[in-house]
């Protein structure tokens, strides 16, 4: 059944049992056990919960951007508890062994959480898309949410008439920069006018009030948060097929070569499995039901 709102699940025993090392000494002279070798080929780390190897000790430092929008997190705040991604990172971090109160919040910008460079959180929960170009400069946890990208117009214009994605073509098409959002534009649509590209999805909404641009492309969940309560006079045009039969999912991004990855795709993996994520979901999603389809 779906979560209570802000209420985090009831502690479980864990699920890893914390590997022991054996060293053997033989009377000649041997060599040392050396560490297990990741996938990676790193030391692979133990799980060991709530004692990991955070950015600061006994506390888990999670990022998102500012402001944090509904549906993920409900009335701006990370820290509530409420909203999906909320929920979800309230989640993972309990089935790693810290506390709500154990849990730190941090302020990143969408485009720099999976840029190139050291990050300054031990994972980041933003929507964000994963994809092999990404994975160039930061780690991914497992998918925690399987997406489809939409189609937002306003009710009265010609591109709420739009069918397929033909007839999205001679329009003037809007999206947040760096999304997958944007690269549906791009890469799907391929309009005759160049996509319309804003730092942020405020501002695209506002492109869209004003005029600016025909409609607007963002992921599902979203779509139908702006067409219900942000911008009520817009409608879902329709929602795009996965490309190449591929699921679009969203990822918890990590520092490249994290010793944290494989403990937090662990987390995410285990919470899809028990069936949390799908209740999460549920609680906070459930409005995102099927669109006609663009094809």
């Amino acid at each position: 059944m779906p979560l209570a709102a802000g209420a985090l699940r009831t502690p479980r025993a864990p699920r890893r049992a914390l590997s022991a090392a054996v060293a053997l000494f033989a009377v000649t002279a041997g060599c040392a056990p050396q560490p297990e070798e990741s996938a990676s080929g790193s030391p692979q780390e133990t799980c060991a919960e709530g004692r990991l190897a955070t950015e600061t000790t006994g506390k888990l430092t999670v990022a998102t951007d500012e402001p944090a929008y509904e549906p993920w997190f409900k009335d701006g705040d990370p820290a509530g508890g409420e909203g999906f991604e909320s929920a979800v990172a309230y989640a993972v971090a309990e089935e790693l062994g810290y506390g709500r109160d154990d849990v730190v919040w941090r302020t990143v910008p969408f485009n720099k959480a999976f840029a190139p460079g050291e990050k300054s959180f031990d994972f980041d929960i933003n929507q964000v898309s994963i994809s092999e170009e990404r994975k160039k400069a930061v780690d991914f946890s497992s998918g925690y949410y399987d997406v489809r990208q939409a189609v937002v117009a306003l009710k009265d214009s010609p591109a709420a008439k739009a069918t397929g994605v033909d007839g999205l073509k001679g329009l003037k098409l809007g999206a947040q920069v760096g999304t997958t959002s944007l690269d549906y534009i791009d890469d799907l649509v391929r309009p005759d006018q160049e996509a319309a590209a804003f730092a942020k999805n405020d501002q695209a909404k506002s492109a869209l009030r004003n005029g600016q641009v025909d409609a607007i492309v963002v992921d599902l969940p979203t779509a139908f948060y702006i067409t219900s309560a942000e911008v009520t006079d817009a409608r879902i045009v329709g929602q795009f097929e996965n490309r190449g039969g591929a699921v679009e999912q969203f990822g918890l991004v990590l520092d490249k070569g994290s010793p944290l990855t494989p403990c937090v795709t662990d987390a995410v993996d285990a919470l899809r499995e028990d069936g949390t994520l799908a209740a999460i979901e549920k609680q906070w999603l459930s409005d995102a039901v099927d669109a006609p389809v663009l094809r």
